[in-house]
């Protein structure tokens, strides 16, 4: 039930940091949420040591991600 709260809070927290100026996710449930930014279709790569996140630029929901 705590581990349940905590998501819940943190859910919370992320829109109203983060999302108060997307007129279709300051209110999205959550499996809107879960669909469209905790699992964005991206690919990790390597290059000179370093790890660049690649999140494909063609995903309708691009302009909405928190990682973009």
């Amino acid at each position: 039930m705590l581990a349940a709260n905590l998501g819940h809070d943190l859910d919370c927290w992320l829109r109203l940091l983060t999302l108060h100026d997307q007129p279709r996710l300051d209110r999205a449930e959550p499996d809107t949420m879960r669909y469209r930014l905790y699992h964005p279709p991206a690919r990790l790569a390597a290059h000179s040591r370093r790890r660049h996140l690649r999140i494909d630029r063609t995903r309708p929901w691009a302009g909405t991600s928190v990682l973009a």
